[in-house]
């Protein structure tokens, strides 16, 4: 009789579990979210490679759908497209190449503070005579005072 049990609950411990037919996602779920959160944090820290401190400002964001195009101005004048360095009389003429010659594409001008403000304004007037209207001054956000 004791053979009889013992054999009885071995055949009850086969039949319980029956095999598992469905993957297991959680696992892949939990590396797509990490993976996630990593682009989230580096691809704002991708999009300007050319160091500028920024003047702070209350000014909201600026939305919109297409990718603008930037000019940025190192304290030491120097001015880049995009990730390109140009000299003032260059910029136009590369300006209308990337652009395709198309004036209402949106352009980020982002200037180092210790900038005089007129040499910002003759940058931003040598692409507003282009005929690109669409041009707006980056600034950072002012933090808030607790």
């Amino acid at each position: 009789m004791g053979a009889e049990l013992q054999h009885g609950v071995s055949r009850r411990r086969r039949r319980g579990r029956a095999p598992m037919s469905q993957i297991n996602v959680t696992p892949f779920v939990d590396v797509m979210l990490v993976l996630l959160v990593i682009f989230m944090i580096t691809a704002p820290l991708l999009t300007v490679g050319v160091q500028v401190d920024l003047p702070e400002t209350e000014a909201g964001p600026i939305s919109g759908d297409d990718e603008p195009l930037s000019i940025s101005i190192t304290k030491d004048n120097v001015i880049f497209l995009q990730e390109t360095e140009v000299e003032l009389g260059d910029l136009v003429p590369k300006l209308m190449a990337i652009s395709d010659r198309r004036t209402d594409m949106r352009i980020f001008l982002r200037a180092d503070e210790a900038i005089p403000y007129g040499q910002v304004m003759q940058v931003m007037g040598t692409v507003n005579r282009a005929g690109f209207k669409k041009v707006a001054l980056v600034t950072k956000l002012e933090k808030e005072v607790k």
